[in-house]
């Protein structure tokens, strides 16, 4: 009898210890925030989301006891991830009922009252006490007296603070009192923060660190002198033209404060790696007007020790082709630029037109301030052409021109980003001339503009508005080369009509593109990013025209695919024009930033 009992003791004692087992793990199935918005206070869900440790085990199983632990932290961990944005007297609670092992946590979240600042003293002693930049970043400052405290806007303020103190040359800034008071009951904060600048250092002397190109070629890149203030900004306009000349894979500039002398003055090292001294490039092209073909190329990155550049460009397809060959001196000393000596020639022979030229140009560019470009051309053009309705018996007549003007360009660039510009406006403009009996077989002058306005819209859409106009002054435009005469239509003219469409055209039923004195074109779009991004739709109208005398206005409607993507915008169009088009609808694809 005594083994029975022992067994049905035991018995009975597993029993009893396998009632709690049944509820001894449990899966968090989801976690509920409510009593916030999700418009107002996206932010400060996000940062309950990232604090919360509940979010790590959404869909694990966990053991009783670590369960209770993170259902116990839930409070306190939402609590402090409110405090940043000022509630440090919230109403919390936290609710896990349960569906067998699954459980739904539910966090109801009363913010209560944001407190406010009740004072604040902050302020810079030494030197900068007296620098005008920093005293508008002191004004500036956020939060002040009697706003809501707010640690993500204070933490903002106080690192610009920093960094400015650092990008003007107080480098021993330091701080000399930091810290932020909350009163809980008072719903107060007193904000205490000074720093003691220090001395400003001064720019001292630049040493280049290369062992290939000719001993001060780029001491003119230095456009300050020895002992002027310093100012981080000078280092990246070094930085920017140091890039732009495309000889170095690595540039490393390292300030020394800690090799001042004792004027202050900081000496600076530049380190510089070579690049790879000669590109080459292949690749297939083809074009609805130009046929099937093949380009390639082959840049000397820097052809002797005084930085000098060759660059050779073949675009050889069945109906066009071009080569163009450009040797580009450095000239540092006056206006950050080239002198470029080129030469190019080119070959065109479809349906309507056969024409081929040789061009010789001259010029000198340089970047008058940071976003004006200028380029001083003199160019030599031997023209040749004969339209396709030009046939007598089977013979196309030529005619000939031979221009001989300078030409000045301009670039204007001042926009958010240039990879993808939302705010913005840039363009460009020329102005051209020659004389007849001064190497030209015609006296005129050509002036042209393009401008392009980018406006944002919301969080990530943008309205483009784009104007071009031109005109040409000549007595003999018959005489003019197709190279310098106004054509309108295709891509970045006139959508919905062919490249040349729009314009002074030959009778029917060649009608054949001749060009013309004008030029007016206009466009508006807008463009719409799904989510922000990088897919998006556009719409748009564009409406123009190449025209001698009367101006004859084509619009063209259309819409478009975008994407954003790792080597520059990607445009795909389709457009319909409304003035009775060559065809129904025309097709586009572009690659790259159009500033």
């Amino acid at each position: 009898m005594q083994p029975s009992r022992i067994t049905l003791s035991f018995l009975i004692a597993a029993l009893f210890l396998a009632a709690p087992l049944a509820h001894a793990r449990g899966t968090v199935q989801k976690v509920d925030i409510k009593g916030l918005d999700k418009g107002n206070d996206a932010a400060i869900l996000e940062n309950i989301e990232v604090s919360l440790s509940l979010y790590d085990v959404i869909g694990k199983v966990q053991g009783e006891s670590r369960l209770e632990y993170l259902l116990s932290q839930a409070e306190r961990q939402t609590r402090q991830a409110l405090e940043p944005f000022g509630y440090y007297n919230p109403t919390i609670t936290v609710e896990a009922p349960r569906e067998g092992d699954n459980v739904q946590v539910v966090i109801q979240v009363d913010k209560g009252a944001q407190i406010k600042v009740r004072q604040d003293e902050v302020i810079i002693t030494g030197p900068a006490s007296r620098d005008r930049y920093l005293q508008e970043d002191l004004e500036a400052f956020q939060p002040k007296s009697g706003q809501p405290f707010d640690s993500v806007n204070y933490e903002a303020s106080k690192v610009t603070i920093t960094r400015r103190l650092a990008e003007r040359g107080y480098f021993d800034a330091d701080f000399t009192q930091r810290k932020v008071e909350v009163t809980r009951a008072e719903n107060a904060a007193d904000i205490f923060l000074s720093w003691d600048s220090g001395r400003r250092y001064n720019m001292g002397p630049i040493t280049f660190q290369e062992d290939y190109f000719r001993p001060g070629l780029f001491d003119p890149l230095v456009y300050w002198e020895d002992g002027s203030y310093w100012h981080e900004g000078k280092l990246d306009r070094l930085r920017e033209s140091l890039t732009k000349l495309d000889y170095f894979s690595v540039i490393d500039i390292q300030p020394h404060p800690e090799n001042a002398d004792e004027n202050g003055d900081v000496p600076v090292n530049v380190k510089l790696t070579k690049a790879k001294r000669t590109i080459y490039t292949a690749g297939v092209s083809f074009g609805s007007e130009s046929g099937a073909g093949v380009r390639g190329g082959v840049e000397r990155r820097y052809v002797n020790r005084r930085g000098h550049k060759l660059n050779t460009q073949l675009d050889y397809a069945q109906r066009r082709k071009s080569l163009i060959t450009s040797y580009r001196v450095p000239g540092f000393r006056w206006l950050d630029g080239w002198y470029t000596y080129a030469v190019s020639a080119y070959d065109e022979q479809t349906d309507y037109i056969d024409l081929r030229n040789v061009k010789l140009i001259a010029s000198r560019s340089g970047e008058i301030n940071e976003h004006w470009t200028a380029i001083v051309s003199m160019n030599a053009l031997r023209e040749r052409w004969g339209y396709g309705s030009d046939n007598i018996f089977d013979k196309r007549l030529y005619q000939y021109s031979t221009l001989v003007y300078p030409q000045l360009t301009g670039d204007y660039v001042n926009v958010d980003d240039e990879s993808f510009p939302r705010k913005g406006i840039s363009g460009n403009t020329t102005l051209r001339g020659g004389v007849e009996g001064a190497g030209s077989d015609t006296s005129f002058v050509q002036a042209d503009i393009t401008l392009r306005w980018y406006i944002p819209v919301g969080a990530a859409d943008r309205l483009i508005l784009r104007g071009q106009a031109g005109t040409t002054w000549t007595s003999d435009l018959v005489s003019m080369p197709p190279s310098l005469r106004y054509f309108a239509g295709g891509d970045r003219s006139i959508r919905g009509y062919a490249y040349r469409e729009v314009g002074p055209r030959t009778p029917a039923p060649d009608k054949y593109a001749l060009g013309a004195k004008n030029l007016v074109v206009g466009s508006a779009e807008y463009e719409h990013y799904f989510n922000g991004g990088p897919w998006g739709a556009a719409v748009f109208v564009d409406t123009g025209s190449a025209f001698d005398n009367t101006i004859d206005l084509h619009t063209g409607v259309g819409l478009g695919v975008r994407w954003k993507s790792p080597v520059g915008p990607v445009r795909i169009d389709i457009a319909r024009g409304l003035n009775s088009p060559d065809s129904a609808f025309q097709l586009y694809l572009n690659i790259g930033a159009d500033l």
